[in-house]
């Protein structure tokens, strides 16, 4: 169980103007500026559960992760993690959980991923059994067989970013912190990571807290959202809950063959072409059914296709209304 009651965190950033003359001057003299990253965070996840944690940049999330990581420790509020104060438990703490930050690396650069993963293994005090069974598995999962002899620098990004994955799961831990793990894959990498997380999710029950700005790696691993802007946490609810509060507008795709249709209201075209209208319909003033009756008696249809709103709009939608 993680609990996080009240956090706040306040970074104090040096600040000086450019020139020579200043810079020397600001060796004597120097201007501050304090950056509250964290106002009054709450909330709580249950074991085995699996969190999308969003926000535009500077919001606070990699703060917060680093916090529960004990990597920071926060100016005031309590943040337990099974029992445990990350910054003051930390021995303990790194033990249970498994770190991946999609722009660090943990892996030795110049030496094959293998002897990486038995550093680790070493660092972490893991038995032989656990680590070797974990090795196999993780091997297997993530076809990582051809890879373990070769130096990470040679390794491509989304090789890399398999073998990072691995690296935090070597000691077995109960929770996984993911921030960007997908930053910069091919689609192919995308979905096997994706696919990874949620088998480890359903097999071994680990608990996944997801930070990215890639909402359909949101989409495809996590049932829950938090949503963080300027420090406070804004909204914790599931994602289709979140997509019924942003919005309930529709989009119609239209093929049609003959003169474009002229639209009424409730209609609203975001993209037109000869033969293709795409139109953002409000089901207030016009339902769906009705806006297609309209449409086929001025042309003739050849398709039609009805979509929800984008996770990505709901998102941009929720930084609007919270001006974030």
């Amino acid at each position: 169980m993680i609990t996080l009651t009240n956090i706040n965190k306040t970074f104090k950033i040096a600040k000086r103007q450019a020139g020579f003359g200043r810079a020397v001057k600001a060796l004597f003299s120097r201007e501050y500026t304090l950056i509250r990253a964290l106002n009054d965070v709450s909330f709580s996840i249950a074991d085995g559960e699996m969190v999308g944690y969003i926000g535009p940049n500077g919001a606070g999330k990699s703060t917060t992760i680093k916090i529960m990581c004990g990597i920071l420790t926060p100016d005031r509020g309590e943040c337990v993690i099974d029992g445990r104060t990350p910054w003051r438990n930390r021995v303990a703490h790194v033990r249970e959980i498994g770190v991946v930050f999609g722009q660090r690396s943990q892996l030795w650069w110049d030496v094959p991923i293998i002897d990486s993963f038995e550093l680790i293994r070493d660092i972490y005090k893991t038995d032989a059994k656990t680590y070797q069974n974990s090795l196999d598995e993780l091997t297997a999962l993530l076809d990582l067989s051809e890879l373990l002899k070769t130096p990470a620098r040679s390794l491509s990004l989304g090789q890399r970013m398999r073998c990072e994955i691995a690296a935090s799961l070597i000691h077995n831990p109960k929770i996984l912190f993911l921030d960007e793990p997908t930053i910069g894959l091919d689609a192919v990498s995308k979905i096997a990571v994706r696919q990874f997380i949620k088998k480890l999710n359903a097999e071994r029950g680990t608990t996944v807290i997801l930070t990215t700005h890639d909402m359909q790696d949101i989409e495809a691993l996590t049932r829950r959202i938090l949503l963080i802007g300027k420090g406070r946490i804004l909204l914790d609810g599931s994602l289709d809950e979140l997509k019924k509060r942003s919005t309930e507008r529709k989009t119609l795709v239209v093929e049609y063959i003959g003169n474009a249709p002229v639209l009424c209201e409730g209609m609203t075209p975001c993209e037109t072409r000869e033969g293709r209208v795409v139109i953002t319909l409000d089901p207030v003033i016009l339902s769906v059914s009705d806006a297609i009756t309209r449409l086929a008696a001025q042309v003739s249809l050849t398709d039609v296709s009805v979509l929800d709103v984008s996770a990505e709009e709901m998102v941009a939608g929720l930084y609007k209304e919270y001006e974030i």
